[in-house]
Order: C-alpha cells, then sequence, then structure tokens
C-alpha cells in the first residue's frame, strides 16, 4: 500500500467517528472539507468562510489535498465532537445556532464568534449583545422613498425596547419599539445587502415592517 492509499484510508476511517459525518458548523450532512488546524469537518460553502481566517483555520479538502502525518494525527485526536466541546462550552441558551439552509451572514459570524472570536469557550469574553443596552446606526429603508438613509437605534434591556431616530442628536425617538413584539429576519436579497435584516412588529394590533442593513456583518 502507497503512502498517499494509507491516509486516504486513514482519513476515512476518522471520518466514521462519531459526530465526524456531519460539517462541525452547520450540520450539513457527508463534509468533503476539514480544518486540519482546528481539526474539524466541515462542508463545502462553510469551508469558504473558513479560508477568510487563515490566521485560524487551514482548509483541505478530505479526497483532493495531500495530507501530512502530523495534521492526520491531530485530525485523530480532535474531530467534530471534541472540538465542539472546546469551542462551544458556554453557547448561551438563547442563541441562534444557524444550520445549512441558512444564509451565509449568519452562518458566518457563527464560525467567527467560535472560532476567531472564542466566544463561547471556557472563560471567553464578554459577549457586547448581553450588554443592558446597545446604541449605534444602521442604515434604513424610507417608507416614502426607498432611499437607504442614517438612522441612530437604541436597544434597551432595562425598558425592553428598540428606539430609532431620524437624527443622531434628536431627543425624540421616531418610534419606540417593544422588543417582545419583534421578529427579526435576514433578507439579503429584498433588501440588497448581504447585511439586510427585516424586522417585524407590532402597532396598535397590526404589523409594521422596518429594513435595516450595516456595511459590517458583524
Amino acid at each position: 500500500m502507497s503512502g498517499s492509499e494509507r491516509k486516504i484510508r486513514t482519513l476515512r476511517e476518522i471520518l466514521q467517528k462519531p459526530g465526524n459525518n456531519t460539517c462541525a458548523d452547520c450540520g450539513a450532512p457527508d463534509p468533503e472539507w476539514a480544518s486540519c488546524s482546528l481539526g474539524v469537518f466541515i462542508c463545502l460553502a462553510c469551508s469558504g468562510i473558513h479560508r477568510n481566517i487563515q490566521e485560524i483555520s487551514k482548509v483541505k479538502s478530505v479526497c483532493l489535498s495531500h495530507w501530512e502525518d502530523y495534521e492526520l494525527e491531530f485530525l485523530a485526536k480532535h474531530g467534530n465532537d471534541v472540538t465542539k466541546k472546546i469551542y462551544e462550552a458556554t453557547v448561551p441558551v438563547y442563541y441562534y445556532i444557524p444550520n445549512h439552509k441558512d444564509c451565509q451572514v449568519l452562518r458566518e459570524q457563527w464560525i467567527r464568534a467560535k472560532y476567531e472570536r472564542k466566544e463561547f469557550a471556557e472563560g471567553g469574553r464578554n459577549l457586547i449583545y448581553e450588554e443592558g443596552t446597545r446604541d449605534g446606526v444602521l442604515m434604513k429603508r424610507g417608507r416614502d422613498n426607498g432611499q437607504f438613509l442614517t438612522r441612530r437605534f437604541i436597544l434597551s434591556e432595562r425598558e425592553g425596547t428598540l428606539k430609532y431616530f431620524t437624527k443622531y442628536d434628536a431627543k425624540d425617538p421616531k418610534a419606540v419599539i417593544k422588543v417582545d413584539t419583534i421578529n427579526a429576519t435576514f433578507k439579503p436579497e429584498k433588501i440588497g445587502n448581504p447585511n439586510g435584516l427585516q424586522i417585524t412588529y407590532l402597532k396598535d394590533y397590526s404589523t409594521r415592517n422596518i429594513f435595516v442593513y450595516h456595511d459590517s456583518s458583524k
């Protein structure tokens, strides 16, 4: 048996271990790629995201790439289940974990949160979305002309509201939305931006929509 044949057989044996038959990040079946630096098997779509964090993740094809012995040993020692216990140790119960049917921006931020920012590792950083107040600027589509303009948004945990202002220094908000009436969905095609978000909420017993985006997916 040649060295390459032996390595292919070793890779197949590792793939058959529990947890390695689905993508470590989105759950897609039969992953054909792997991160030899993280020790996980991933699908084609997620491998493209991993390539954008090359300082953390080195991606190779299970079938087509040349594998070194030490890379195979590392992959065998880790695998999806072991690595998950490291990088997903403290995922909040409310955090939505995307699957292979979800849009690119959701999967990208899940992958970056896990491996790049290490938000869910033991002793990880404080989560910015658990802070009591978030204050920032989003591009909001105008109701009448359809143009996107800069608007200030404030999300308050204490008040349980999302407010937006037509001017950054305005004293009174244009709208005050109760968080418990909100449903937010990524709509990149509808809004024309990969980070497009449709915020649906109730006002006076009727359904309203706000369309926003930000240049940064984070």
